[in-house]
């Protein structure tokens, strides 16, 4: 067993949890809410999404947001990859899965910060 197993099951459900509350959240605001009047038009103005990025609370959401869902995914092509090829290639396929995941993961903080 991955001594960061733990972790990466961490990563996981909080990517499954951003991917399966979250997003569909923001998308129901964004396709629906607004356009049927139910939430204001200015609460998604680009004004309002460029201070909530300046925050640090915003900066944090932003990163979680796109950081979390990759290593959802990589955990999921992972298991995949275990379904089709068998266990013998795990280690390469796990490696090369949470490297992308961790590579995501730095050029989301950069992009983040960079804001």
């Amino acid at each position: 067993m991955l001594k960061l197993e733990p972790v990466i099951w961490g990563l996981f459900g909080a990517g499954m949890m951003v991917g399966v509350l979250l997003f569909p959240a923001w998308l129901l605001v964004g396709t629906l809410a607004v356009p049927l009047g139910i939430a204001p038009a200015e609460a998604l103005s680009h004004e309002r999404a460029l201070a909530l990025a300046g925050s640090l609370p915003g900066r944090v959401l932003l990163a979680a947001a796109i950081a979390l869902p990759l290593w959802a995914g990589a955990h999921h092509l992972r298991h995949l990859a275990i379904d089709f090829g068998g266990i013998a290639r795990d280690a390469l396929v796990g490696s090369l899965c949470y490297a992308v995941a961790l590579a995501g993961t730095v050029l989301a903080v950069v992009a983040v910060v960079r804001l």
